[in-house]
């Protein structure tokens, strides 16, 4: 993996300003790291071989140079952290709108867990990367270099033993890395799996309780997690060997050094200042580039989160039309031939002003399917849906579903009031409007409109929710109605309200699913599917 990811030097472009300080307070620090070892050798010199004891200047310059360091360090993490906040954030609005734009057609394919993992824990695995590893991979480059001049111009013996044992730290690294990144991106797989499928079996828990599946299930969760633990160990495993060789490496190099000024201290050919100021500057030379290594692992697995991510923003956008839907009050709507592969057969459909369609056909036929393609969320293999003279995709998707109000088979509600829910898409509606919408679903049981229901309706019946979904399309009043099987969790009561509801309606087309006769009475037109086809494959 590279060490800089330009994805998201590109995505955030604050991280570039970023660099640039880190690379200067860097420059800084190393110049102190400098000063601060001569001063060093030269008070040791001065107060054990010269007898010199006046040392109130070196040493007030030596405690100056200790505080600019320690200043440069706090700026460099003040710098990193406020720097991480505005790419996180700028990651995260990018991933949610990109996904958000990508539409339910692209949803539909991922897993729910994943993509909330990737918005929440995977974008916080950023953290480490930023405000740690990059500033440290900027002072690898810096630091190394200007101590290692200073070393040049003091002693070339020394220089050269460094420059020569130098680049084993990277090489290493190198190594080492390539083994933690496939660890790593399998820790991350196994992440995603475990928040997926606990998602899932939090949502499902009453049914899961009610067919007395919880305990297996328990069991599942318990085995990806104990996945999950050991690839975590076997990747801190690595973590701790690397850690160890880079440590033996840059001592031993360290060492080399250390015995070369020794002996040429013993033959006379090396002062002790130059010696003693090599030997303070030698494990700075290492020292950044040990930390980068340390660091790395720490940061990897927001690395491995950086590429879910971008392989989301990477997914190329649908290209929207952009001539204005026609009136849907007055249009007709035409589907040509229309075919889904493996999803839904060669189909042929005319919706004329005003009038209630049914959809029936076996499970599998490709229902749901059509009114997704209807709704611009699934693109057809085959085939054309033109309203009036005008082929869907040329159609501003914005104008068009204006116009078009969606009751799933399975509604989603917000944490909220009754009253936040239904103005959903018709923000300004006022309580009467609330209220007539719910008298026509006849969904009277939630006249108090400030109510508080649970996400996703926790605690209300499938019934109730259908119902107060139904009641939300009403209040739009848009000129196409598209619901799949809304009766499905009704009682024969509530179905019967219903079936007056749309019996009742003026001014609008209606398309729904249903098998239930009742409904089905109430349609003027009657389309029927069959089961598509598998299209054959290629051996």
């Amino acid at each position: 993996m590279r060490p800089v990811d330009p994805r998201l030097l590109s995505q955030a472009r604050t991280t570039r300003a970023f660099l640039a300080g880190s690379v200067l307070l860097g420059g800084v620090g190393a110049v102190l790291t400098v000063l601060q070892a001569s001063l060093i050798a030269d008070i040791v010199v001065s107060a054990f071989q010269q007898h010199t004891y006046s040392l109130t200047t070196p040493l007030t310059l030596l405690a100056a140079t200790a505080l600019g360091r320690a200043a440069v360090a706090w700026l460099t993490e003040l710098t990193a952290h406020r720097s991480v906040a505005r790419v996180k954030s700028t990651l995260r609005r990018r991933l949610l709108d990109h996904a958000t734009a990508l539409g339910p057609g692209y949803l539909s394919t991922r897993r729910t867990g994943e993509l909330t993992t990737l918005a929440t824990r995977g974008v916080d695995a950023l953290d480490d990367y930023f405000a740690r590893y990059l500033p440290q991979l900027a002072l690898a480059v810096v630091v190394p270099v200007i101590v290692l001049l200073r070393i040049l111009g003091a002693d070339l013996t020394s220089a050269a033993i460094i420059a020569g044992t130098l680049p084993l730290i990277p090489l290493f690294m190198v190594l080492i890395g390539l083994a933690t990144q496939s660890l790593m991106d399998r820790q991350w797989s196994s992440l995603s799996r475990l928040s997926h499928h606990f998602l899932d079996v939090v949502a499902g828990l009453p049914t899961l309780k009610v067919f007395n599946r919880a305990k297996h299930q328990a069991a599942t969760i318990a085995r990806i997690t104990d996945d999950y633990r050991k690839a975590t160990l076997r990747t801190l495993r690595i973590a701790f060997i690397s850690s160890f060789a880079l440590e033996l490496l840059a001592t031993l190099s360290v060492a080399l050094v250390a015995v070369s000024i020794g002996f040429r201290l013993v033959n006379g050919t090396l002062t002790l200042e130059t010696g003693l100021l090599v030997l303070i500057l030698a494990p700075e030379v290492y020292f950044p580039i040990r930390q980068v290594g340390a660091l790395y692992h720490s940061s990897v697995e927001g690395l491995s989160a950086a590429n879910e991510i971008f392989e989301v923003l990477e997914t190329p956008l649908p290209t929207p039309g952009t001539t204005p839907a026609p009136d849907l009050r007055t249009a007709t709507i035409t589907l040509t031939a229309l075919t889904v592969a493996d999803r839904l057969p060669p189909t042929t459909l005319t919706l004329t002003p005003n009038s209630v369609t049914a959809l029936t056909g076996p499970s599998g036929s490709g229902k749901t399917t059509l009114l997704s393609t209807l709704l611009g969320f699934t693109t057809p293999t085959a085939g054309t849906i033109h309203i009036d003279d005008h082929d869907l995709t040329t159609l501003d998707p914005t104008t068009w579903h204006r116009q078009i109000a969606w009751v799933p088979q399975h509604p989603h509600l917000f944490a909220g009031t009754v009253a936040d829910n239904i103005r959903l898409a018709r923000p300004d509606a006022t309580d009467e409007d609330l209220h007539t919408a719910l008298a026509a679903a006849h969904a009277t049981d939630f006249a108090d409109l400030t109510m508080t229901l649970g996400e996703n309706g926790a605690g209300l019946s499938a019934g109730q929710r259908q119902r107060l979904a139904l009641a939300r399309a009403l209040l739009t009043d848009r000129p196409l109605l598209l619901m799949d099987e809304p009766t499905a969790n009704l009682d024969s009561a509530g179905e019967q309200a219903i079936v007056a509801t749309l019996q009742a309606m003026k001014n609008r087309t209606v398309l729904f699913i249903a098998h239930r006769p009742a409904l089905l009475a109430t349609a003027t037109d009657h389309h029927h599917l069959e089961t598509p086809t598998p299209t054959p494959t290629t051996p």
